[in-house]
This record gives C-alpha cells, structure tokens and sequence, in this order.
C-alpha cells in the first residue's frame, strides 16, 4: 500500500496517559515503528511533544475521546500538523484490544492516508464556540427551572399557568413574589396584574386559588433566585460574546439577512461552522457535516431509511430555530419551500430542507461576501410556469367535480 505520510504518529489518548506509535523510514525500504507512553499531565505532554519533533513528525492523528484530546492537540497544532479523527471512520484491529494496538493502527491509517480530519477550528472561534454553548446550557436550564416552577404550582393548586402565556412575566413574577411574602387571597393576588391581564380577573382569582403553604413559598423562592442567577449570567456571556465577535462583525450582518435567522442564531452559526468556510470545499460539504441532508444507504440496489446523521447538535439546534422562523415568513422563498415540502413530506421533513437551504446560503455568503438574495415567494410558480401551473391547477379541480372557467385578473 501506498505511504502518503513518511513520517507520522498516531495517539491513543485516555484520561490518564497517552500511547503515542511513530511510524518512520527504518533500513532499507522497511519501516520503523516504535510506541511510548506518556502522562497526559502536562508534562508529560511536553516530552511526547519533544520526542515527536526529535523524530522529524509532519503528521499526528488521535481519536476524539471525549474531552481528553484537547490538551494533547492544542500543544501539537502549532508544531505540526494535527488531526482529530472520527472514531466512526475506523475499524479496530482485529484480535486482541488495547491501546497500544489502537495507536499503531492510528499511525497506519494516516500513514496510508486512510482517514480524514475532522474540523477544529481555530482558537478565536473555538473560545466563542465555549461562550455560545455555554449560554445556550444555562438558558436551557433557566427554562427546566421555569418548568419545575409551574409543577410546583400545580402541586398546590395554582393554575396561574393557564391564565397567563407568560409565567415569568410582569404580571405572573408580581403575583408569584406576592404569594411568597404571605398574601393568600386570590383577590388581591388577581388585583397585581398589569396591562391587558387585567381584563382576566375573574380567570385569574379561579386560577390563584389554591393551597400555597411556605413549603411551596421555599421551593418558589429558591427556584426564582435560580431563574434570576441564569437570567444574569446569560446577560454576562451576550456580552463577553459581543466582544469577542468584533472581528467578525461582517459575516453577523451577513446571516442576519437570511429570513428567520436573528442575531442569536447567527451568533451560533459563526461559532460553529468558523469564518474560514474555504476550509468546506462545497456547500454540499458543509451540510453533509452539520448533518442537515439525507443519509445515504444502499446496498444491492436497495434504498435502506436515509436519516440524517448526528453531526453538530448546537449548529443543529439554532438552525431549527431559524427554520421554524423562516417557515412563518412571508412572501419569502424559504416559506414557500416549506408550505410546498410539508404537504406531501410532513412538518419535520420539511423544516430539516430549510435547514439545508439556510445553510447552502450561508456557504455562497460567506464565499461571495454578499447579503442573501431572496429569490421570493412566487419563486416554484415562475420557475414551473405560470400555464404549467394553471392547468395542474384546474385539473385538480375538475377531479373534485367542478367545472373552471378563466378570467384573466382586470379583465372585462
């Protein structure tokens, strides 16, 4: 088999340790491989690090586990060239099992070029992807808390949730604050609601009736001072991520002008997918990483279920948002593709083609540099022609028993 790589390593990392096998030229047309063992401490990662350049290395593949990787790839992207592997794209040797014999393998397979890198961007979006995911983590656990609150309320009989859409609203945070001082009656409870809620009193004293005891007022208060503490935290990261994002400032107002992607999400998407996308050779690249298209399955002739893959769940997640968002738009391509997939596809189906279609937009943006260009609603009737589309139409029609005439729109 053909050497790709002259002189390569691959590591076997765990918590504990590292198993790192050099493969090199040897005497003659043989090959050299030998395999050490170093501590994942850091110093121990600066000997293996020293050892590898001693050895002349070019090339260093280790398999993502979990965490672990990180140290050792951070320490040796600057002093060659590192990839992170999908332990999915390898097979283990057949036999018996153990570390060392992984990071042999390892060493084959990028000797032979058998492998290709995973994306790990660098360091100024790997610090913003940090700051997003974070955010993400405690607005989601701001939200359980929510939720744990509104069980909590219908443990004791407050159905304060079915009368506002807000619980954590202006009118729902006075009246919880007012339960857990002390006051009981529905009445004056019903008398804190502020705005247009104060046209549900009658609702509203049915619902605060109950039995609220200062066992529910402890567990109430704790779980509000848990929502305050997320709510400032969030507002502490949106503002570190602010900063951090003025070098990026341009592909921000790039994204933005895609229907249904506000700043938030936008802010998701650089961080995950990076400013260089030269590093996707293709928009099918990209979305075949992110995991937004169908999966390919096939064997003897036979189609198995084309699920898509796992790929990146917070690019993921923002991106379904921005569908979901999108779909509601008007008079804009991406709704019309979602009202013309959803018919026949069903709702989930045609919300993961917006996603694909958002991000094959944002590929040819960021390529180009340019704003996104919305090709309009009226864009599957143009494109299939408007008598096209007016006899399949009227055949329709004619199927379901009526008889259509025509009448050009303004005419006599």
């Amino acid at each position: 088999m053909e050497v790709i790589h002259e002189r390569c390593a691959g590591i076997d990392i765990s918590k504990v340790d590292v198993k790192v096998t050099v493969r090199a030229p040897g005497t003659g047309k043989r090959r050299r491989s030998e395999t050490r063992t170093f501590s994942s401490v850091t110093s121990g990662l600066l000997a293996m690090r020293d050892w590898l350049i001693a050895e002349g290395i070019t090339v260093v593949g280790m398999e993502a586990t979990g965490v672990y990787w990180k140290p050792a790839f951070y320490l040796l992207e600057h002093e060659m060239e590192c990839w992170l592997l999908n332990a999915r794209h390898m097979k283990a040797v057949p036999g018996r099992k153990t570390d060392v014999k992984d990071s042999e393998w390892l060493a084959k397979l990028v000797e032979h070029g058998l492998v290709r890198p995973s994306f790990v961007p660098p360091e100024p979006i790997r610090q913003l992807r940090d700051l997003t995911r974070y955010r993400t983590e405690v607005v989601r656990e701001r939200t359980r808390e929510a939720q744990r609150l509104e069980k909590l309320l219908e443990d004791a009989g407050i159905k304060l949730s079915a009368a506002v859409s807000n619980l954590l609203g202006v009118s729902g945070r006075a009246m919880l604050e007012a339960l857990i001082a002390g006051e009981r009656d529905p009445h004056v409870l019903a008398e804190l609601a502020k705005g247009s809620m104060r046209r549900k009193t009658d609702a509203l004293i049915e619902a605060l009736t109950g039995h609220f005891t200062e066992h529910h007022a402890f567990l109430a208060r704790a779980m509000l001072d848990r929502v305050d503490a997320c709510t400032s935290m969030e507002a502490r990261l949106s503002e570190r991520i602010d900063a951090q994002l003025a070098p990026f400032r341009r592909r921000i107002e790039l994204l933005v002008t895609i229907p249904g992607v506000s700043t938030r999400a936008a802010e998701v998407i650089l961080a995950e997918i990076g400013d260089d996308i030269a590093r996707f050779p293709s928009a099918a690249d990209l979305a075949s990483w992110a995991g937004v298209c169908p999966g390919n399955n096939e064997s003897g002739g036979r189609h198995g279920p084309g699920t898509t893959r796992h790929g990146d769940p917070w690019l993921k997640a923002a991106l379904g948002q921005a569908a979901v968002s999108a779909s509601r738009t008007k008079d804009t391509y991406l709704a019309a593709r979602f009202r013309r997939i959803v018919a026949r596809r069903g709702k989930k189906r045609a919300l993961v083609a917006l996603e694909h279609s958002i991000l094959i937009s944002v590929w040819h943006m960021f390529t180009r540099d340019a704003g996104y260009a919305d090709l309009g609603g009226h864009y599957f009737i143009e494109r299939t022609g408007r008598a096209r589309q007016t006899r399949r139409l009227v055949s329709q029609l004619n199927q379901l028993g009526y008889q259509v005439t025509l009448h050009t729109e303004g005419a006599a």
